[in-house]
């Protein structure tokens, strides 16, 4: 099992992170190799990513959600994949993200990528690239303010 972990401060306040990480359908929008993200439910979604020129689909649950705080998940379709994300405020107008997830590497390019330690990288690049877009735009997209407990 591979352990990614990976952290970030962004200048808008924790509610604004919280809620633009929960409009999971624009994840293309700063996650690399994200080609779209379909919500099925409050809980649910339905995930096509291409990486290495591989596509593959696998659909994810929530399963544990506070509002300004945490979003943990974990697939349902047999992938080996689940994480948590975190916000803390750091003052009134800035947040620390922390990202945490477990997966396993199945094919031979997910192995080889996550020997040389892809996996990390991309996570860190695509933590910059939501730094940039949430504070290019000051605000959120929209926000899902639920709460969801194992």
């Amino acid at each position: 099992m591979r352990k990614v972990e990976e952290t970030i401060d962004v200048d808008v306040p924790v509610h604004t992170a919280y809620n633009q990480w929960t409009q999971f359908e624009s994840f293309p929008r700063f996650m690399s190799g994200v080609e779209s993200v379909t919500q099925l439910s409050d809980t649910t979604n339905h995930w096509v990513t291409k990486v290495g020129g591989v596509e593959l689909e696998f659909d994810t649950e929530i399963v544990d959600q506070e509002p300004d705080d945490r979003i943990a998940w974990r697939s349902i379709d047999g992938k080996s994949h689940a994480g948590i994300i975190r916000f803390s405020p750091l003052d009134a107008n800035h947040t620390h993200v922390k990202v945490h997830f477990e997966w396993a590497p199945e094919t031979v390019m997910e192995k080889a990528g996550a020997a040389l330690q892809i996996d990390e990288m991309q996570v860190k690049a695509d933590l910059k690239k939501f730094k940039e877009f949430i504070e290019s735009r000051g605000n959120e997209t929209g926000g899902w303010r639920g709460e969801v407990e194992e």
